[in-house]
């Protein structure tokens, strides 16, 4: 909670106080609890302002000595014992108050009550934030950094039904002023971007994003620490020792190739049911990626382009640790997405109540629902507006799948049908191909999940004529 007032309550130092401003109040409660937080005048001193913890429930913390103890990850015991005997595990006691004429300890936390203020938001203010957050409201960004900046990641996927999906959030955001040409300078020849493959939230599977590289030193702790432990790919790496330094000394005496350019020199071949079985060396630059020994420095047609990562990130980069970064990244996730749940972002931002939905929510303290002024787009479907289904149908009451995989004759809506936002509803799906060869956009059809006004209606087909217009393309609707 960020800039929350906060009262304490039934706690005793040679100088009491009763209410303190603060930033960051989970923090600074547990820095009172562990003794790092010294009490004195009329205000609060840290002497570990970076740290973030956050407690069980944020609404009310209670806590006895020994419960305080227990929350902040401590023996029971430790806050009982005398604080000149023990010292805490999460700071230092401050045995004495920094008046040295004072014989009294600083601090002894009898109980605590820490009243913090929970966002309550109607689904309207919850829509409202999200769709802004993710630069969808009328108030377009400015240019394609500045988007994958907020939206911290651009996903890439191979499909291109209607435009590649990293087009199209760039389109959805930009409108014709973004060409497809621009992603690619940013990416191979400005390096304002570049190429990761990872799991772009807890939980959701490893994709390939493309991510500003003034973001590189948030990934390259855990970089350097993939992978953890004795596992399946550690194991394969440790037996093609070899092979890893085959591929890395003819990298290094080349300029980028490709994975078929690439001698497989492996010693056990890799193994698997699916596609990647044997495929030695496209899995072997994709370990070598995640480890950051390797990096894609362009691409042909579809086919990647491999490094050195010394020759496509820049020198000097700094590391940030790891759970640093992890909180930082959170952060950003959060002030992208507006609200989610705790599952995505952690702990991190406010903590929020939706109507309508259960469950623990965050909020991004800075987001606001006033002044929204919405427009009618199309998205994506792997828009990270409607990319967590539950989110989108809690919030928006929107159903989506994406029904590329289902037989024809099993679809609702189409094989990559576009969802439509307008202003903060997403309204219905867009049932459309591009036709390259025949020169056309094809909308087979337009699915409505409310009732269409008539402003509705010509704000949708604007949009459709527009991203014709914007693939250059004829746009041919059913008649």
């Amino acid at each position: 909670m960020i800039g929350r007032r906060i009262v304490i309550d039934d706690v005793w130092a040679h100088h009491v106080v009763e209410r303190v401003e603060v930033t960051g109040v989970d923090r600074f409660a547990h820095a009172l609890l562990c003794g790092d937080v010294l009490l004195f005048g009329d205000g609060a001193t840290s002497t570990q302002d970076r740290r973030r913890h956050t407690p069980s429930t944020t609404e009310q913390l209670e806590r006895s000595e020994s419960a305080a103890a227990h929350w902040c990850g401590r023996r029971r015991r430790a806050m009982s014992a005398a604080p000149h005997r023990r010292a805490s595990s999460c700071g230092p006691f401050r045995r004495r108050c920094r008046n040295r004429k004072c014989s009294r300890p600083a601090l002894s936390v009898r109980a605590i009550v820490a009243r913090v203020e929970v966002r309550r938001l109607t689904r309207e203010e919850a829509r409202r934030i999200a769709v802004r957050a993710q630069l969808l409201d009328a108030e377009r960004p400015t240019g394609l950094l500045d988007v994958v900046a907020r939206l911290t990641f651009l996903q890439l996927d191979p499909t291109a039904a209607v435009a590649p999906s990293a087009d199209l959030v760039a389109w959805s955001r930009l409108g014709d002023g973004y060409r497809p040409g621009q992603l690619r300078q940013a990416l191979e020849h400005e390096r304002a971007l570049f190429e990761h493959r990872a799991q772009p939230v807890p939980k959701e599977p490893v994709v390939v994003m493309v991510r500003p590289m003034a973001d590189l030193g948030l990934f390259l702790a855990e970089m350097a620490m993939w992978p953890s432990g004795r596992g399946r790919v550690r194991r394969w790496l440790d037996d093609n020792d070899t092979f890893r330094r085959d591929v890395l000394e003819l990298l290094g005496a080349s300029g980028p190739l490709s994975s078929r350019d690439i001698p497989d020199t492996a010693a056990v071949p890799w193994a698997s049911t699916g596609w990647t079985n044997e495929r030695n060396v496209t899995q072997m630059l994709e370990f070598l990626g995640s480890i950051g020994e390797v990096a894609v420095a362009g691409r042909r047609g579809r086919e990647r382009l491999w490094a050195l990562a010394a020759r496509v990130y820049p020198a000097g980069v700094g590391v940030v640790p790891v759970e640093e970064a992890r909180t930082i990244r959170h952060e950003r996730l959060l002030r992208a997405l507006g609200v989610a749940r705790e599952q995505v972002v952690g702990d991190v931002g406010a903590p929020a109540e939706i109507e309508g939905t259960g469950g623990a929510w965050r909020v991004d303290p800075g987001a606001t629902a006033a002044g929204f002024v919405g427009r009618t787009t199309l998205l994506s479907p792997f828009d990270r507006l409607v990319h967590d289904r539950k989110r989108a149908l809690e919030l928006f009451d929107f159903e989506y799948t994406l029904e590329m995989y289902k037989p024809a004759a099993h679809r609702r809506w189409g094989y990559f049908a576009l969802p439509i936002l307008h202003h903060d509803r997403l309204v219905g799906k867009t049932d459309a191909v591009a036709d390259r060869r025949a020169g056309v956009l094809q909308v087979n059809a337009v699915h409505a999940d409310v009732r269409f006004t008539k402003a509705m209606t010509a704000a949708i087909d604007a949009e459709l004529a527009a991203l014709a217009a914007w693939l250059e393309l004829e746009l041919v609707r059913p008649r």
